[in-house]
């Protein structure tokens, strides 16, 4: 059963649920306000009828007259004496009186319903003045006229929520549909995501949550298709980057095989191969060690490392590259900066970009790190002449490399490092000319 179908039946069912009851409870209290409003006009009826009588009470013939009249209102009582307990006067029929009188408790003031055969009657009792006379006045009305009226309510009532439920199965309609709409046009876009047909997919409107769980699809495509394009860009770069010093070692190994080199040029062809076979096996383990930073968490260990000591360590590594070019390699540490990541990993990270600014600068590098509300934040930038337009956006992708670039993997070896630990890295243009990565890192692993 589709989605509109459910939310539709569902609630429809619960507002069946919820008008069952508000009718049943509306039609056990119309009975009770039924008899209470009838009660009070009989009462008011009953004491317009007393003050004629205690105004008329004076003689006999006053009494009998008083009778006539009552027998003229085309009203069912008794005028009863309660000192001795017996009726005084009936406009109903002498059999009717004495079946009332045997069914029902006359003395007993708190009875409002009475019985009579299988009817019952709403009575109010009004009592003579003075009091001590013990003569009342009681009026009766048959139950089942109020029910006749209970019953006409009843009917316009169902009507009426005949009426509201189809509106609120049309409103339920319409609102679901409203709802489970976006939900569908959604899984068509999910289907195209599924086919791989990026550029055919649509945004939909949408409000709400429904909206934020659009826009999480669409950035998924986005991100999924652009994974799918560095992945063929990857295999197409490997494939590039490895082919190269493989055919380079194929041609020296083949001249030498064939005897068609001198000695000097022969020496020449095998520190060729040795150059290729080394720059060869350091693609790879850059290779591997990607691969590893994607597939394997358990490869990642972070722990709590010291930043003054991560970057004593980077400028160690980076002195002999920094003399040989002849350059200033500048470091400013704020003290007591902690870091929470896999010291190994990170500081393979900090050296690639490093060494990226030492290869590209003219005359300095700088490191800065600080520290603020829990996140570190390391500098490196260079004097050089800095990262064209056309690279800069995907400086951070596998085998995209600048001039004098090497395998193009360090940057993304660096950007792989510093996401798994939490940090995030971004090159702008530097004041000094060239380069400025700034790399930011949480203090701790919250």
């Amino acid at each position: 059963m589709k989605l509109q179908s459910q939310l539709s039946i569902a609630f429809t069912s619960l507002l069946l649920v919820i008008m069952t009851i508000v009718w049943y409870v509306i039609y056990s209290l119309i009975l009770s306000l039924l008899i209470q409003d009838e009660q009070r006009q009989l009462e008011q009826t009953g004491e317009i009828l007393v003050d004629i009588l205690n105004e008329q009470y004076s003689s006999s013939n006053n009494i009998q007259q008083f009778y006539k009249v009552l027998e003229d209102q085309d009203l069912q009582l008794f005028l009863y004496d309660r000192n001795r307990d017996s009726v005084l006067f009936s406009t109903m029929a002498t059999p009717v009186v004495q079946g009332f009188y045997e069914n029902n408790d006359f003395a007993n003031t708190n009875d409002s319903l009475w019985n009579y055969g299988n009817e019952k009657y709403v009575t109010s009792r009004i009592l003579f003045l003075p009091e001590l006379s013990g003569i009342e006045l009681i009026l009766l009305t048959p139950l089942d006229d109020l029910k006749v009226v209970q019953q006409n309510f009843f009917l316009r009532l169902f009507l009426i929520f005949l009426i509201g439920i189809s509106i609120a199965v049309l409103l339920a309609y319409y609102f679901t549909r409203k709802l489970v709409t976006p939900l569908s046009q959604l899984k068509r876009q999910l289907k195209k995501i599924e086919k791989r047909q990026f550029d055919n997919i649509e945004h939909i409107k949408a409000t709400g949550e429904i909206k934020e769980v659009a826009d999480s699809v669409y950035d998924m495509a986005r991100e999924l298709q652009r994974y799918m394009n560095s992945q063929q860009t990857f295999f197409q770069n490997a494939s590039h980057e490895l082919k190269t010093p493989l055919m380079t070692i194929q041609g020296y190994a083949e001249g030498i095989k064939d005897g068609i080199f001198d000695k000097a040029e022969t020496e020449k062809g095998l520190e060729v191969m040795v150059t290729e076979v080394n720059r060869l096996k350091g693609i790879i383990n850059e290779m591997i060690l990607l691969a590893k930073l994607d597939t394997e968490p358990t490869a990642y260990e972070p722990k709590e490392v010291k930043a003054k000591e991560l970057i004593e360590l980077v400028v160690d590594r980076a002195l002999p590259l920094v003399n040989e070019k002849g350059i200033a390699l500048n470091q400013q540490v704020e003290n007591n900066i902690k870091i929470f990541a896999d010291e190994e990993k990170l500081l393979r990270a900090l050296l690639n970009v490093v060494f990226n600014g030492i290869r590209h600068a003219q005359t300095q590098v700088n490191i800065e790190a600080t520290n603020y509300n829990g996140w570190t934040t390391i500098i490196v930038e260079d004097d050089g002449t800095g990262i064209s337009e056309e690279i800069a956006p995907n400086i951070f992708h596998r085998f995209v490399k600048g001039k004098d670039g090497e395998t193009g993997l360090g940057l993304a070896i660096a950007r792989a490092i510093i996401e798994h630990s939490n940090g995030k890295i971004v090159v702008t243009q530097s004041l000094l000319g060239g380069a400025k990565f700034v790399i930011t890192l949480p203090e701790n692993k919250d």
